[in-house]
């Protein structure tokens, strides 16, 4: 079962992935068919993670996209039917791998994913601090994504995990509720991870504050009961809001030569701050160090967590439901990915258009297949040979380097084929190469039979038109763009 998973690890190089790339050696048991480690770090070392024991490792970088996006690359990177993603702050226990194969194997095709166990240790010799006892909440949260398996499939078939989620923070339980709104079924699991607590410096509490511009997009994505739905607490921003408000009354006041109604709302904000401040004393050591921190932070808090707030309302005003990248970009040869000479069997003339080889690798880098459909009728028409196309296809490679899957029509115009564009042939050929869903792949060329082989494949058709594009075709294209690159970023920016 094994042989048909991939584990993958985001990570930016903390040392407790060297921990967890350990405990992946010497478990026993059966190993999965590869380790995709995804360095998420803006720069740095390359990762040195090999060591025996481990199944075949493959390392590739986002440059730092943050979570979802090293996520996303190690899933699109992957060519197993199941991804299980562990975070790099996990240990897993010794029969994690037996676990795993057992967890996933004969699930029902209506299951879309499977999440393991967590479990956070605590201190035995007093009671846990603010923030060790905020991380164990980990080991009763739902879909989180320190342990889960899914279908690489139900991952493809909602665009993965939203990368407008900045942070490890949300984007989990985004993912899960979009894929339980496709009808499909989320379990869990019998494996075990766990989870240390991970040393951080006394404004951790502080910082964590952002989140809550992510609550607000789940609610514009999801609704009023998003909480319900993902097993989210509520927790005290209704109090930090009443709080706020109650500093700035105590301001204004002050500012109006309001002395009464400046001493009552100052009254309202200490009671309200020395309330939440005993809420997270009270449980904890109650050591100097802890109390000094909670009295700091807790004054801090509400205000910030109400402007993460307000900015959260303000930037996450119309937004649309994500769609992410596609699974596969094809591309047309002739006029979109070359210059165009017409019939042309010769190798040397295959010249690239500006800014070809840059599109189609941010394409690659982002996890995306990329292919070549072209309309050759010249070899019907006996102007050129087979044996020349592919020579010049094998020249496109040497200069944009290698494509996943390359079709090539050799008929002519009256022959009746089911290849020739703007016959859907080619791109349902390549997607069912590939096991791509047609609705997830997009077909880029510079007329309206390319446009249209993708319509009539059930795929999205983006027109880059050249000068000697038909003008009648430019005008009805659903969605034009002035250059490759521009059509490459409208991929990458989910406008497709």
């Amino acid at each position: 079962m094994l042989t048909e998973c991939t584990v993958v690890v985001p990570t930016i190089g903390r040392p407790s992935l060297d921990v967890l790339l350990d405990a992946l050696a010497t478990a026993p048991g059966p190993r999965p068919a590869e380790l995709i480690l995804v360095d998420d770090r803006p720069t740095g070392a390359p990762l040195t993670p090999a060591r025996p024991g481990l199944p075949p490792v493959r390392v590739v970088r986002t440059g730092g996209g943050g979570p979802a996006r090293a996520r996303n690359l190690g899933w699109r990177s992957a060519r197993t039917p199941w991804i299980a993603f562990l975070d790099d702050d996990v240990v897993p226990d010794a029969d994690w791998y037996e676990r795993l194969a057992a967890d996933l194997a004969g699930l029902p095709a209506d299951v879309a994913g499977s999440q393991g166990r967590v479990h956070v240790p605590l201190p035995g010799d007093r009671r846990p601090t603010d923030w060790e006892r905020g991380t164990a909440g980990l080991a009763t949260a739902s879909w989180i994504t320190a342990d889960l398996a899914y279908r690489r499939a139900a991952l493809s078939a909602v665009g993965g995990f939203d990368e407008r989620f900045p942070r490890a923070f949300r984007e989990d339980s985004d993912l899960a509720l979009r894929i339980l709104d496709t009808g499909a079924r989320l379990v869990r699991g019998q494996r075990r991870i766990t989870h240390p607590v991970r040393p951080t410096d006394r404004w951790v509490s502080v910082r964590v504050q952002a989140g809550n511009a992510d609550d607000v997009l789940m609610r514009r994505l999801h609704g009023r009961d998003w909480r319900r739905r993902a097993d989210a607490a509520l927790g005290r921003r209704p109090q930090h809001t009443a709080v706020t408000a109650a500093a700035l009354a105590a301001v204004g006041g002050v500012a109006f030569r309001r002395p009464l109604a400046a001493a009552l709302a100052a009254a309202g904000w200490l009671a309200g701050t020395a309330e939440f401040a005993w809420r997270r004393i009270a449980p904890g050591p109650r050591t100097r160090a802890e109390v000094t921190t909670m009295v700091a932070t807790s004054a801090a808090i509400p205000a910030l967590a109400t402007w993460h707030w307000l900015r959260g309302v303000v930037r996450h005003v119309g937004v649309r439901p994500w769609r992410g990248l596609p699974d596969l970009v094809l591309f047309d040869r002739d006029g979109t990915l070359v210059r165009d000479y017409p019939y042309n069997g010769d190798p040397a003339l295959v010249t690239p258009v500006p800014g070809a080889r840059e599109a189609v690798d941010a394409l690659r880098a982002r996890g995306v297949r990329v292919g070549v459909v072209s309309n050759q009728s010249g070899v019907a028409r006996g102007i050129i040979t087979r044996a020349q196309v592919d020579a010049c296809m094998a020249r496109l490679e040497e200069l944009l380097g290698p494509f996943d899957t390359v079709g090539v029509c050799p008929h002519g115009p009256d022959d009746g084929c089911e290849c020739r564009k703007p016959a859907p042939g080619m791109v349902e050929a390549a997607c069912a190469e590939l096991d791509v869903d047609p609705a997830r792949c997009v077909v880029i060329g510079d007329i309206a039979a390319d446009v249209d082989a993708a319509a009539a494949a059930g795929a999205t058709g983006i027109m880059v038109p050249t000068p000697v594009t038909r003008k009648d075709e430019v005008a009805a294209a659903a969605h034009p763009a002035p250059t490759l690159t521009a059509a490459v970023d409208d991929v990458l920016g989910g406008r497709w």
